[in-house]
């Protein structure tokens, strides 16, 4: 029986798999935002919050099984330094996804995924509107005033030829 056993598999076997979801996650340790189809980016979030969720606490013990998943220390390094500095007092979802649209060549959904605590445009305090005008309508409080007559403008004739 397979109870409780669904996870996308994205058509590709175990191994291919762990592959391409490790140079994701490492991918996204370093740059901190990639694009990539909706469905890679939900199965990445899911191996790689775990693996995030591990940086907190720095020990040995950590470092090794993290760096057993991605095989790249510089990626290992980077998350248990910077990354591990600014998710300290976050509970979880250390990731967003954006869908951006669908792709041209075979309409695949696409999207960001990101840091959360990287988007600079995101975490900038909202500012306070500024009292700007308001929109008025045309007709003024005033009477109209009567139009001007306009003067009658001549057509000038063709010439007879």
């Amino acid at each position: 029986m397979r109870h409780n056993k669904n996870f996308n598999h994205l058509s590709r076997k175990k191994a291919h798999r762990d592959a391409l979801l490790a140079n994701m996650t490492i991918s996204l340790i370093m740059h901190k935002r990639i694009f990539t189809t909706l469905a890679k980016a939900k199965a990445l979030r899911m191996y790689a919050e775990p693996l995030i969720n591990r940086a907190k606490e720095d020990t040995m013990a950590n470092r090794r099984l993290v760096f057993s998943y991605l095989q790249n220390k510089y990626a290992v390094t980077e998350l248990f330094r910077e990354i591990s500095q600014k998710i300290a007092d976050r509970n979880g979802g250390y990731t967003r996804i954006l869908k951006t649209g669908n792709r041209l060549g075979d309409n695949a959904q696409m999207c960001f995924i990101e840091l959360v605590d990287y988007n600079e445009a995101m975490l900038k305090p909202k500012e306070a509107k500024k009292e700007g005008r308001t929109r008025r309508s045309r007709r003024s409080s005033k009477p109209a005033a009567a139009p001007a007559a306009e003067a009658p403008v001549e057509k000038e004739l063709p010439a007879a030829e």
